[in-house]
């Protein structure tokens, strides 16, 4: 199993390129099944749970083939169905498999799909996914580990309403609907810019969607979808790590092809902390203000607040900052898993249910660490990059689930990393 092996305190200096979100492409990937057209996607990341994606549609019976010897533009075509089933064996490794619920439903009336896996954060349960389908028309069983979803007559319209938002039951609702008979509309959606994203693909395939980055949601479905092309939004999850990157080593970073704005609520709270974010052409540049960074309190908060994919970052930036700063986790129940590894380099951090307090300390030092989930792994390399010594992440698979050639970027930008077999 691979690992890295960074030598922390060197300031980060150059340009970084973001790659196309992962938590984009997924569901996109997934879209694709809804018609029998060639759709073809550019900015698709190289990452494992794209690949994982990829591979459980060509299962269903989707060719994906790279265009013009690219490897970021993916086209995908599913002249026909061959099969309406996501097995155990593709599902467990990534919970976005899911997905493929709504696009089968909608398109052949049926479809067995696995209980899904992923990071072990915490229960994120697909209830809001079967409520909704069933809302729709769906009959839904529960057997033996699979979802059983039959709709012979076809999905019909509904009033579907959310007590909390969730950005996969969203997503796979709004695949379902722009092939159902009449109009759903979706109360108490969830607003992030990947469901902005989606929706602009499914608009170009014909979908009729209004409201998609508000909480109410409207389609009016469809009889039929034509093949499309569309370009992947940037990874904002990816933008604010890096922007970390540079605050936490005290570099200068100037991150490409992400706009300012994919921040969202981030922005905010990394000024607050003292990090100075000043907006380019075709994206910001990130680097200490004052070469001191202050302790900022934050809560997690559905989108557009502050994202709990960035908590475990912004925790590491908070290791070094002056003062103290308070970490609220209200998404996940299991997302403090990067805290006794945080401690191993020598952060003052206390656990307190939800909450997490940091003292600031004046420098980290490395040690042997081990990753448990994608952010709590990045937030890791940040600590690493900044401490005295070598630090050791194993377990790093998970990095690469969500982050596209992270060593190579770094070391581009002055780390000091090296992935060892």
């Amino acid at each position: 199993m691979d690992r890295l092996l960074i030598t922390g305190g060197v300031p980060l200096e150059g340009t970084v390129w973001v790659s196309g979100a992962k938590n984009a492409a997924l569901p996109l990937i997934a879209a694709s099944l809804l018609t029998d057209r060639p759709v073809e996607l550019d900015q698709v990341p190289e990452l494992v749970d794209v690949t994982s994606m990829l591979r459980l549609v060509q299962r269903i019976g989707t060719s994906a083939t790279h265009v013009g010897g690219a490897p970021g533009r993916i086209r995908l075509h599913t002249p026909e169905l061959l099969s309406h089933e996501a097995p155990y064996d593709l599902v467990r490794k990534m919970r976005a498999s899911v997905l493929v619920l709504g696009p089968l439903l909608a398109r052949a009336g049926r479809a067995r799909v696995s209980l899904p896996g992923g990071c072990a954060i915490g229960p994120r349960p697909i209830d809001l996914h079967l409520k909704g389908l069933e809302r729709m028309g769906a009959r839904i069983e529960l057997v033996d580990g699979y979802v059983e979803a039959r709709a012979p007559e076809g999905l019909r319209g509904a009033e579907i309403e959310f007590p909390q938002p969730s950005v996969g039951a969203t997503e796979n609702l709004m695949m379902a609907a722009v092939l159902a008979r009449g109009t759903t509309r979706i109360v108490g959606a969830a607003r992030e810019p990947e469901i902005v994203d989606l929706s602009l693909l499914l608009r170009a395939m014909g979908a009729r969607i209004e409201g998609a980055g508000t909480s109410v949601i409207e389609i009016e479905g469809v009889e039929r979808l034509d093949g499309a092309r569309h370009s992947i939004m940037p990874d904002r999850i990816e933008a604010g790590t890096y922007a970390m990157a540079a605050a936490i080593t005290g570099g200068r970073l100037e991150i490409r092809n992400a706009p300012l704005e994919l921040l969202g609520a981030a922005r905010e709270k990394l000024v607050e902390a003292g990090v100075e974010l000043v907006e380019t052409a075709d994206g910001f540049l990130a680097r200490r203000a004052n070469g001191i960074l202050e302790g900022v309190d934050v809560m997690t908060r559905p989108y557009p607040g502050f994202a709990t994919d960035l908590q475990a970052q912004f925790m590491a930036l908070m290791c070094v900052a002056r003062g103290a700063a308070m970490v609220t986790e209200t998404i996940f129940e299991n997302r403090f898993m990067h805290v006794p590894e945080l401690v191993r380099l020598g952060a003052r951090i206390t656990v307190h249910g939800g909450s997490a307090l940091v003292r600031g300390v004046e420098r980290l030092k490395g040690a042997p660490v081990m990753a448990t989930d994608l952010r709590a792994s990045v937030s890791l390399v940040l600590a690493a990059l900044a401490a005295e010594g070598r630090t050791e992440i194993n377990r790093i698979y998970h990095l690469d689930r969500g982050y596209e050639h992270l060593e190579k970027k770094l070391a581009a930008v002055g780390a000091r990393i090296e992935r060892v077999p």
